[in-house]
């Protein structure tokens, strides 16, 4: 079974993913370009090599990928329990790492609720830093037309707590745009 972005073990499940598909797109340029040496006689000005290396490309991105994925550190399953029993009914996302040009931000767990976004990361980060990635959703949310209430936060009691505030008013809030908010947030992550 696929997990998917967004979901508990995603971390995990994409690490071995993207470490294979990295290893199979290097193993097949690899082996166009031994071919290409091997048709041509040793000579390696032939459009195998060509083809080898602009297949390079893609394999460096993959490679690129499986870096940054691998560098994480998947969510602790006991704070999943936690967070999930609080969460009930909420519409939660887990384990987004979420980039900007500048900063990386892993996030453990999101929560959209009507016109909030509250997501809590056990990383030791400065304030500052967290500001810049709440920036990034919320401006990223308006691109899409989306005026949303965003905040971070780095204690978990906190954010608890303020998921059990939006559990208790959700029933007064607009629900009808959370799937988008939500895919958008599947987006700006990696």
């Amino acid at each position: 079974m696929k997990i998917k972005k967004g979901e508990y073990g995603y971390i995990r499940s994409q690490k071995k993913i993207r470490v294979i598909r990295t290893i199979v797109a290097f193993a097949f340029d690899f082996a166009i370009f031994f071919l290409g040496l091997y048709l041509n006689k040793g000579d390696r000005r032939n459009i195998y090599s060509i083809i080898a290396a602009v297949g390079c490309i893609p394999a460096a991105m993959s490679l690129v990928s499986a870096v940054m994925i691998c560098m994480r550190k998947p969510m602790q399953e006991k704070l999943f329990q936690e967070i999930r029993n609080r969460a009930g009914d909420l519409r939660m996302l887990y384990e987004l790492y979420l980039t900007t040009q500048e900063k990386n931000l892993f996030l453990d767990a999101v929560t959209v609720c009507g016109e909030y976004i509250t997501g809590y990361t056990s990383e030791k980060v400065k304030p500052g830093h967290i500001r810049e990635i709440e920036a990034h959703i919320r401006r990223s949310a308006l691109k899409e037309g989306y005026k949303e209430t965003v905040k971070i936060f780095d204690n978990k009691n906190s954010f608890l707590d303020r998921v059990d505030q939006l559990r208790e008013k959700k029933e007064n809030l607009a629900m009808d745009r959370d799937p988008e908010l939500e895919n958008l947030l599947k987006v700006l992550a990696i």
